[in-house]
């Protein structure tokens, strides 16, 4: 999955970790919503609340071999997979018609698990491409190649740290200042590794990681039978390194009000030159377009330079290597696993690669995701589900324009502004009303790597002709089938997938507290994310506008910082700790979504005290749900390369936001010089 980290949309859980875990066995239902075997009574909830709500469940979970983590997060992932498991398979019954749904997700399918298919074309699929590059003999012939290979492989739930084997990433969406239009963001990539701190930090595991790459492009160049792949590789790397040295961090990329770079396309050639931009726009297909919003200006204008200044047979071993690497899981099983022992096993710490057919699931729901959405929503999404989770929505809206009204650190205009976005939000549940026609796209159930690659193709021409129409803000993100939810602050909208909407998460038959406290906060995180740090700068119409007051901006920003420097102490392995300026979008999220849902929660009860259930309280419930929410065990590896370059805290850690909520105290009573006591004054309140 490629990673841009934030702007164009917010998610509730990190990527990584969505797709990668495993869960525990899943505990027997319990009457309160709550699994009870789970707490750990020997822990002090005022010590650690994570460690009361999930301890015992921590002391047996085991993380499967073929998964980085685990946790109750993605139990819900492991339904939805054997659901699409069985949607797939059921596709490919009865000879469905040439060029349906159906027909077109069982034939992607089948090519994949078609293996002997695979080992017999070898690197034929990427003749094509591999051609090109070799036939390039002038930068002219260098920035073609670089324009062509320009995709929509921007995800916009990790928007600002793009993590693509090309050069750069187009995103398309309306304008910053102009709401009414979709713009091309242009934006920075070209590493092979997660993000520039692999090849920049000074960490023994850093240096360990930098020799293991090294030697997976020896590897990879061997196996395409490159010659001298020891000399390329040095210069291949030495490239990256470059690359990575002109890149932005995921820090400095955050700051909106540095992104916000209109480029007229004739400007390219005297503010980054060193492309021929002219050559590379037209094998992008944008030279039509008259302006791009340049996400890292600085980054843009030295990785063209480095185009000119590297040599030509460098960017051509470079091309040639992420030809093959960006497509290894569609190779030959050599080259697979290649990819998985550094991908998988060396960054993540995994020791054993998933089995295929969950792979295949997997690229079949990337590529072909709405055709896939629509029968999963057919099947396991019923209306009732829907209209009682907008119920929620509602109720969580209103929530928080109540809440506005008692801010009383803010001035009326500020309140009146913050009023208007809430009420224009558009919100999302289960499923698009609109989907995407496949109809167009040639899939073969004998090539699964062309299959992928006009794939690709055909979600970047889709992106381009977005540019210059008019916004979708029904415009979904998200398929049904995934398990997330997402805030998409340029359209000021909210997506909940279908499958994120299953027990634990959300039960109609479970007690409110249990689902206010789980789902619930999730619904309030995504909202808050509308008035997050990055949030809070775009306005009802997702423009960016200063809609604060000076006083009231230096006080969110004063709350914000508390919040950064309370997640600062948190470690997450010895001497590594959360960045709290990194995360803080987020911790925001977290702790205002937290404080909403409690909000909606009490307010269901129509004035009357929730029953006592397994001797917890309604509060103690909704709580002791939202931690539960957030249990994870995650191996080391995986859980470095979080801290490193994800925005969002480790679970167990994301679990203690309620240490900032005053109700929390009156639910579990902890005592001044408990670990995680803040006196009132020092809890941070933002919304």
């Amino acid at each position: 999955m490629a990673r841009y980290r934030w702007i164009f949309a917010t998610a509730v859980a990190c990527g990584a970790s969505a797709l990668a875990a495993s869960p525990a066995p899943s505990p027997a239902p319990e009457p309160g919503g709550v699994d009870l075997a789970g707490i750990d009574r020997a822990v002090q909830p005022g010590d650690d609340f994570d460690g009361y709500a999930n301890g015992h469940w921590q002391k047996t979970a085991v993380i499967p071999a073929d998964r980085s983590s685990t946790g109750i997060f993605l139990q819900v992932f492991e339904k939805a997979e054997k659901r699409n498991a069985e949607l797939v398979k059921a596709a490919g019954e009865g000879n469905p018609a040439k060029g349906s749904q159906a027909r077109l997700i069982a034939d992607y399918y089948k090519a994949f698990m078609d293996d002997a298919t695979i080992e017999k074309a070898g690197l034929k699929p990427l003749s094509a491409e591999l051609g090109a590059i070799d036939a390039i003999g002038t930068p002219a012939d260098l920035s073609r190649v670089l324009g062509g290979q320009l995709r929509a492989d921007v995800d916009p739930i990790n928007a600002t740290n793009l993590h693509t084997d090309h050069l750069f990433g187009l995103f398309v969406a309306q304008g910053l200042e102009d709401p009414s239009h979709n713009l091309p963001y242009l934006l920075q990539g070209g590493l092979g590794m997660p993000n520039r701190d692999y090849y920049l930090e000074s960490g023994k595991d850093m240096v360990a990681a930098r020799e293991k790459y090294q030697a997976y492009i020896v590897a990879i160049l061997k196996q395409a039978g490159t010659p001298d792949p020891e000399g390329k590789a040095r210069d291949i790397f030495a490239l990256e390194t470059k690359i990575a040295k002109a890149q932005q961090s995921i820090v400095e990329s955050e700051d909106i009000h540095k992104a916000n770079n209109p480029w007229p396309i004739g400007a390219f050639a005297t503010k980054a030159p060193g492309i021929d931009w002219s050559a590379y726009f037209k094998a992008a297909g944008l030279d039509t377009q008259k302006t791009f919003i340049v996400w890292q200006p600085d980054t843009v204008t030295k990785l063209s330079a480095l185009v000119a200044s590297e040599p030509v047979a460098t960017w051509k071993a470079y091309l040639r290597f992420h030809a093959i690497s960006e497509n290894a899981g569609l190779l030959p099983k050599a080259y697979d696993d290649l990819s998985f022992d550094f991908f998988g096993h060396t960054l993540q710490g995994t020791p054993k690669q998933r089995d295929r057919w969950k792979r295949g699931l997997a690229r079949t729901n990337n590529d072909l995701g709405d055709a896939v959405g629509q029968i999963y929503v057919k099947k396991y999404f019923p209306a009732s589900s829907r209209a009682e989770v907008q119920t929620m929505v509602d109720n969580i809206l209103k929530a928080f324009d109540d809440r506005v009204d008692t801010i009383d650190w803010m001035t009326p205009a500020t309140k009146q502004k913050a009023k208007a976005k809430i009420a224009t939000v558009k919100v999302g549940v289960g499923y698009p009303d609109t989907w995407r026609d496949y109809g167009s796209l040639d899939i073969r159930p004998d090539d699964a790597l062309g299959n992928h690659l006009r794939a690709e193709a055909f979600e970047y021409h889709h992106q381009v002709a977005k540019l210059g129409q008019p916004v979708d803000r029904n415009e979904w993100w998200m398929t049904p089938q995934t398990v997330n939810a997402v805030n998409l602050p340029l359209q000021n909208a909210l997506n909940f997938p279908a499958a994120i909407l299953e027990a634990p998460f959300f039960d109609p038959k479970a007690d409110a507290a249990a689902n206010y406290g789980s789902i619930g906060a999730v619904i309030g995180h995504e909202i808050s994310h509308s008035f997050d740090n990055t949030g809070a700068e775009f306005d009802a119409q997702g423009r960016l506008a200063n809609w604060w007051t000076d006083a009231d901006q230096q006080h969110f920003k004063a709350a914000g910082q508390r919040l950064v420097e309370q997640y600062n102490q948190y470690e997450a392995l010895p001497g590594l700790h959360v960045n709290g300026q990194q995360t803080l979008g987020e911790n925001i999220a977290d702790v205002s979504g937290l404080a909403i849902a409690y909000a909606a929660y009490r307010k269901s009860l129509g004035g009357k005290e929730a029953p006592v259930i397994d001797g917890l309280s309604g509060d103690q419930r909704f709580f002791l749900a939202f931690a539960q929410s957030w249990r994870s065990k995650t191996r080391d590896a995986a859980l470095r390369a979080q801290i490193i370059g994800d925005g969002h805290a480790p679970g167990r850690f994301r679990a203690q936001t309620v240490r900032n909520i005053d109700a929390w105290y009156e639910a579990f009573s902890p005592k001044a010089g408990q670990k995680l006591y803040l006196d009132p004054k020092q809890r941070v309140k933002i919304w």
